[in-house]
């Protein structure tokens, strides 16, 4: 499975020539408009409806020619730590496609159950927020971590000025947590997910998808 940070929280992934896209984002500070890729996609897949993951009109869906290779399965959860009293629910999208699971974790604000973590099952990659104020910080996306046991981990939604909501935190807090040797920064926006990437994996931003 392929997958390309194309900013905030939204990634494309790609199987056998489809293509999905996670959490479209519009209005995000610094971000060029998703609008201007062109992207054509055959699936949208939305967290929640927040203007920063649910601008679904920032890309073309075309029909797939063929069988969709992935399966999606969804585990619900909340925007925040109060039972979604603040910011209501959050929708986990786990993609498996190619012997291979990725669960996108959406703006998720809490530990997760035992349930919770049971539904997700075992991951080869998982995309987590880090940034904090709006979801999990540093520490809590650590703890999610653990929880989860992924095979390796893709760190979204924080800020790299001049990207990102003014509000949340950078990356570095949590990859603090992690030991150096187990922390690769990509020089581009995507890779590919087969099972034997380990540690915390960096995409870069490059605008492109």
């Amino acid at each position: 499975m392929k997958l390309t940070w194309l900013g905030h929280a939204c990634f494309l992934a790609e199987q056998d020539g489809c293509r999905v896209l996670l959490d479209p984002y519009t209005g995000v500070e610094g971000y060029p408009p998703l609008a201007d890729r062109k992207l054509r996609v055959h699936k949208i897949l939305c967290s929640h409806g927040h203007f920063d993951h649910n601008a679904v009109d920032q890309a073309e869906v075309v029909p797939f020619d063929g069988p969709c290779p992935f399966t999606v399965r969804t585990v619900e959860t909340f925007h925040d730590g109060q039972g979604g009293a603040l910011r209501g629910n959050n929708t986990i999208h786990i993609l498996t496609a190619g012997g291979v699971s990725v669960a996108h974790l959406g703006d998720l604000g809490h530990q997760l159950s035992e349930e919770q973590v049971k539904a997700v099952g075992p991951l080869d990659a998982v995309l987590i927020p880090v940034g904090g104020f709006y979801t999990i910080d540093a520490a809590g996306a650590r703890a999610v971590c653990d929880a989860l046991k992924p095979k390796c981990v893709i760190p979204m939604h924080y800020r790299h000025a001049p990207y990102g909501l003014p509000a949340v935190g950078g990356v570095e807090d949590f990859l603090a947590l992690w030991p150096a040797p187990e922390v690769r920064r990509l020089e581009g926006a995507s890779l590919d997910v087969d099972g034997s990437a380990r540690g915390v994996i960096v995409p870069g931003f490059t605008g492109e998808g």
